[in-house]
């Protein structure tokens, strides 16, 4: 996660916003870094127009940069099943060197957890004689324990009865023996027999000596399952209590805390500080495990790495941008309010579009991009200075797309007008996708703006809608508590825009536009251009 730089244009994003992403992760590539274009909205049909002209697939939605657990290199889970035996897991412990270990099923789906320290105080616990018919032992989990050989029978399910060690005369041996018991015993022939008379369910036979064939024939007929073992009578008796089952002395499901891989970092840091576990387990969304966060991670540098590019405002970048490393902002608005802790590349130029700033330093570079690239950039330029007639072009957008248009092979006037009859098209949209289109926020001297434009060849086509997206903007004013909301019908055709307002402070426009604000509506001829057109006469209004 660490090494990919994310490189994103600003929220509701126009054509210059995901071609300026798009190209600029293309020339980090070529220039030896690991980048990664995404965005922040849908893309509008003016984009996906270009996006499908020249094949190359939009970026990646990015909800935000917030550092998700599943994005952090997690400490490894050695699992095991809940039926494996204490011995078993200490050995895996061992063997992995862990500390912890993750019970799960045979989906890896977490059941529990155990760790050395809850082994030791759980397992001294456990020895009493009847805890193996009380954790629902098996004569294979025994048998697997004690690394025995089974002489005699076949029914090796769970069994009932206590351990009993004999190390006695066998009358009083017979005093000690229950039915369904464990007996260990050496290679004494009269234990083993009177172990076997007095209904012992399993004989375990200490040192691995040979059993006498009468003594074999005695456990047929009375069912008594015998297992020879090479550890000696004590090592057996220590040993045998290791057959419990690991989820008999673990911690369950219900009482760890535990995360989900796509929760945040910083929403998990809470919980973490108020308990006071070493590790804490990390499930998918269906509960399966990923590995272990610790308090390592916490203070390990987890931030993912951001570029800039088409905006430098906070209110229109990134959710959670304050998480992430900010390494450069490529723009050509106004410098705004993003802050970083240490110095950046940051490249602001006075020209219409990123695109062109970005194509020049693929020239800077000695890099002439492909022709997909080069179509992308000269589309965003067209799209952002409409085709050249927007107050924000500059003679250097004008070489610049005509040097990209070259590469592209695509004759300016009749890609520019098929561009905009796509993009400008309205139909079927509704009053809140249309708003969206191409929407900021503004945040000027404590009043909260909100400034959306529109493209379109003909404003007057838009008809009863307008009614429609003024109720959206009165209800977006009221919820989110914006001083003014506006929306900027432009008609590229007429060079203009109908201005639709609503909010408690219009008559900031009445003195910036020098308009009647008494409605909810008003024509600008020859404005164009919400950044050099709509935000700056707005700002010095605020800032008198």
């Amino acid at each position: 996660m660490k090494d990919v730089i994310y490189i994103t244009g600003h929220k509701s994003p126009d054509t210059d916003s995901i071609c300026s992403a798009l190209s600029y992760a293309e020339l980090k590539k070529q220039l030896g870094y690991e980048a990664k274009a995404v965005r922040l909205g849908d893309v509008s049909r003016e984009t996906q127009f270009v996006l499908d002209y020249f094949g190359v697939e939009a970026p990646m939605y990015l909800e935000t940069v917030k550092t998700k657990l599943s994005e952090l290199e997690l400490d490894g889970a050695e699992t095991i099943l809940p039926s494996a035996t204490v011995k078993k897991a200490f050995k895996l412990m061992n063997e992995k060197e862990v500390k912890i270990l993750p019970i799960t099923d045979e989906d890896k789906k977490l059941i529990g957890i155990t760790t050395l320290s809850d082994m030791a105080e759980k397992y001294i616990g456990t020895l009493e004689t009847n805890v193996l018919s009380k954790s629902n032992v098996t004569i294979e989990n025994i048998i697997d324990t004690l690394e025995g050989t089974v002489i005699s029978g076949n029914d090796l399910g769970e069994i009932s009865g206590e351990v009993v060690i004999i190390a006695m005369y066998p009358d009083d041996a017979k005093k000690f023996i229950n039915k369904g018991d464990i007996v260990i015993t050496g290679n004494v022939d009269t234990n083993q027999l009177a172990a076997i008379q007095n209904g012992a369910s399993v004989l375990i036979v200490t040192g691995a000596f040979n059993v006498d064939p009468m003594i074999i024939e005695e456990a047929k007929s009375n069912g008594t399952v015998i297992i020879s073992t090479p550890y000696d009578t004590f090592t057996a008796s220590k040993y045998i209590h290791q057959s419990i089952p690991i989820s008999y002395i673990s911690t369950q499901l219900d009482n760890i805390v535990s995360f989900k891989d796509y929760e945040f970092l910083d929403d998990v840091k809470e919980q973490m500080t108020k308990t006071r576990f070493r590790s804490y387990p990390v499930v998918d969304s269906c509960g399966k495990i990923k590995g272990f966060i610790s308090r390592y991670h916490l203070i390990t540098q987890n931030k993912k790495n951001l570029i800039l590019v088409d905006h430098n405002e906070k209110s229109q970048s990134v959710a959670g941008i304050d998480d992430a490393e900010i390494l450069e902002v490529v723009d050509h608005h106004r410098i705004a309010d993003v802050q970083t802790a240490k110095p950046i590349y940051f490249r602001n130029e006075t020209v219409g579009c990123t695109c062109t700033i970005i194509a020049k330093m693929y020239f800077e570079n000695g890099i002439e991009p492909s022709k997909e690239y080069a179509g992308l950039m000269c589309s965003a330029i067209l799209s952002d200075t409409l085709k050249f007639k927007s107050p924000t072009c500059t003679n250097i957008d004008i070489e610049i797309a005509t040097k990209l248009a070259k590469i592209a092979g695509i004759n300016i006037d009749e890609y520019a007008m098929e561009m905009f009859k796509a993009g400008t098209s309205l139909k079927g949209k509704t009053p809140e996708e249309i708003f969206y289109q191409d929407f900021k926020d503004f945040s000027l001297s404590g009043y909260k703006i909100g400034i959306g434009q529109v493209n379109t060849m003909d404003i007057d086509g838009l008809g009863d809608t307008k009614t429609d997206i003024l109720k959206f903007m009165e209800k977006l004013c009221n919820d989110k508590n914006y001083s003014i909301v506006t929306l900027a019908l432009t008609d590229i055709i007429k060079e203009g825009s109908e201005l639709l307002f609503v909010g408690p402070n219009k008559d900031i426009l009445a003195s910036a536009f020098n308009i009647d604000v008494s409605g909810t509506s008003a024509y600008l001829p020859g404005v164009v251009s919400r950044k050099k057109q709509l935000v700056p006469p707005i700002s010095t209004v605020i800032e008198r």
